[in-house]
């Protein structure tokens, strides 16, 4: 049940974040993909964003006990794979596969998206998010946030 709450929210919240809104601001039929187009390059951050985001959703469900979703959220602290690097993964996630998507459709209404949600993350990041992770978590929490950085990965 666990797996499918986290799989209904990745659908509903991410996806429509990642596909509706972009496909909405640019319809993707419309855009034209060409053989050996720098354009291509836009992938790689597609990808790699994907990917993070299953990640931390599938840790999320495997280690914390818990979904994305704030009304079932992680009951267990989760600082592998992903949140060793940055203490917002999945935020981040999505803004990589966004500037990717930006690059492969060539349109700034899809960066223009990316920034507006990057202004909303960083306002819930700081003015929700973590003064509730600290009250849940406590120091364990507040020691997290003196050796993980919030939106910039550290590489090691």
């Amino acid at each position: 049940m666990l797996y499918a709450k986290a799989l209904l929210f990745t659908i509903l919240v991410p996806g429509t974040a990642l596909v509706v809104i972009p496909w909405l601001l640019e319809p993707w039929e419309t855009a034209r993909f060409e053989a050996g187009s720098w354009k291509w390059g836009g992938l790689l951050p597609v990808l790699i964003g994907v990917a993070a985001l299953l990640t931390c959703i599938l840790d999320f469900a495997r280690v914390g006990r818990g979904t994305p979703a704030p009304i079932d959220p992680p009951r267990i602290f989760v600082r592998r794979g992903p949140y060793r690097w940055v203490r917002n993964p999945m935020y981040v996630a999505v803004l990589l596969t966004l500037a990717g998507l930006g690059l492969v459709l060539e349109t700034w209404a899809i960066w223009a998206w990316a920034a507006f949600l990057a202004a909303g993350f960083h306002l819930f990041v700081v003015l929700h998010e973590e003064p509730n992770l600290r009250r849940r978590f406590g120091n364990e929490y507040v020691e997290y946030c003196r050796r993980v950085p919030r939106w910039i990965p550290r590489l090691f």
